[in-house]
C-alpha cells in the first residue's frame, strides 16, 4: 500500500493488566499522546536501531488503525477504518518515568526514529469481527503479549470519536489503540515477531 502517514495518535493504558504491571491507575477517558510521523518505519523483516545510551527500551505490542477519511460525528468506526495493522511502541521506559516525575511531555520517551515500527496493512474486518482473533507478539520465538479488542478499556469506537472531537481525524491519520500486558526490557539481536491470529504479519531484529 501506498500511504502518507499523517498524524500518528497513541492511547496510554488501554489495557487494565497493563496499567496494573507498571503501577499506573486506571484511566477515566482516553489517555493521547503522539508520536512524529518520521517516527514510523516498516517492520518487514528489517533490522532496528534503537537508542543505547539512554536506559531501558521497552517493546509495547498494539493493533493500528488507519483512518480511511475525514471524521464527522456521529462517524461509526467501520465506516472510518478500511484498513488495520500490527505495530510496537518502543518506549524509553527510564526517561519516562524521570519525565512523568517532573510532569514533562512524553514526547522524548516515546517519540525518538524508529520508535513506531508498522506491519503491512490488511483490510479491516469490521468491527463485530475484530474480537474474534487476537494479536500476539512473539520475542525470540516465545509469546510475550496478547492482545483482543474485547479487552481495551476504551472501545475503538469511544477512541475515534474523542480524538476526532478534541484533536481532528482524517485520511492517512494511524491510531495506535493500546498495548496488553507484558511489555518488557529489549536488548541488541532480539527478534520479534507480530501475528493476527495464526499469521504473521511482520518481523524486526533490534540492532
Amino acid at each position: 500500500m501506498d500511504l502518507m502517514i499523517r498524524n500518528v495518535y497513541c492511547v496510554g493504558r488501554n489495557y487494565r493488566l497493563h496499567a496494573a504491571e507498571l503501577g499506573n491507575d486506571i484511566p477515566k477517558k482516553p489517555m493521547i499522546f503522539m508520536k512524529p510521523s518520521h517516527a514510523v518505519i516498516p517492520l518487514d523483516n528489517s533490522v532496528i536501531s534503537l537508542p543505547k545510551d539512554q536506559g531501558e527500551v521497552h517493546y509495547e505490542g498494539e493493533l493500528v488503525i488507519l483512518i480511511d477519511q475525514d471524521y464527522e460525528p456521529g462517524m461509526t468506526v467501520d465506516s472510518l477504518v478500511k484498513f488495520m495493522a500490527l505495530g510496537i511502541d518502543f518506549t524509553l521506559r527510564d526517561v519516562q518515568q524521570v519525565i512523568k516525575e517532573k510532569g514533562h511531555p512524553w514526547t522524548a520517551a516515546k517519540g525518538f526514529k524508529s520508535s513506531a515500527p508498522l506491519t503491512a496493512f490488511i483490510p479491516f474486518p469490521g468491527i463485530g469481527d475484530l474480537a474474534t482473533l487476537d494479536f500476539t507478539v512473539n520475542k525470540n520465538k516465545i509469546e510475550v503479549q496478547r492482545g483482543n479488542a474485547n479487552d481495551m478499556i476504551f472501545s475503538l469506537q469511544k477512541i475515534v470519536e474523542y480524538i476526532g472531537t478534541h484533536y481532528g481525524l482524517g485520511k492517512g491519520d494511524i491510531i495506535f489503540t493500546g498495548t496488553p500486558a507484558g511489555v518488557g526490557p529489549v536488548s541488541a539481536g532480539d527478534e520479534f515477531e507480530l501475528l493476527w491470529g495464526d499469521t504473521q504479519l511482520g518481523s524486526c531484529v533490534i540492532q
